[in-house]
């Protein structure tokens, strides 16, 4: 009786080291799950906005010549300078520091993954234009400031146009929620994500 029971103690020993081995290893396989959804997730999640079809040539070109044409208004993609112009908010006094096509430098920062808020105060009274710009400087304030620029733009058909690479949100009127998701969504979608 002694060995039969020294078996049974034996085979039961194997059966909780077997029944231990499988849930650690299902528990490293469901961890392994998770992380390869969490970091997929961001290269599968729609896009908010109007996809715009990204031009082919992304060329440097040399500073101070015209980078254009672009094939939208604002440019999404294409050609454009060897720097880019770093986050932060522009007005429209600053504008005219960066020369005559500063959008050589803009669609630099946009194939760095940054979301730019075109803005166009011309067809907005004072008292609006200032609102628009406390509403586009706390957008940028909930991004963390982190890859955002908000630039002066005339030729923009509404009072903000919302760019990323191959990404375009017009709005006719400002929307916190869009522009907070338009940021989440599309900022790093580009061709190097990584530089800053």
């Amino acid at each position: 009786m002694d060995s039969k029971s020294a078996r049974e103690r034996m085979r039961g020993q194997r059966r909780r080291l077997r029944t231990r081995s499988l849930l650690i290893w299902g528990g490293v396989a469901a961890g392994l799950i998770v992380l390869v959804a969490a970091l997929l997730r961001p290269r599968v999640q729609p896009s908010v906005g109007e996809a715009v079809p990204v031009m082919e040539s992304s060329a440097h070109v040399e500073t101070g010549t015209d980078p254009g044409p672009y094939n939208s208004d604002p440019p999404t993609s294409g050609r454009h300078y060897g720097e880019s112009l770093p986050s932060g908010f522009y007005e429209e006094s600053e504008a005219a520091d960066f020369g005559a096509y500063p959008e050589g430098r803009l669609v630099h920062s946009l194939q760095h993954g940054y979301v730019i808020l075109w803005y166009d105060c011309e067809r907005l009274s004072e008292s609006d234009c200032t609102q628009l710009k406390g509403q586009i400087s706390q957008v940028m304030d909930n991004a963390g400031n982190l890859k955002v620029i908000a630039f002066p733009w005339s030729s923009v058909d509404v009072p903000v146009v919302m760019t990323s690479w191959g990404q375009m949100l017009r709005m006719e009127n400002f929307d916190l929620a869009s522009a907070n998701e338009f940021i989440r969504t599309n900022r790093n979608r580009a061709p190097e994500p990584q530089a800053p």
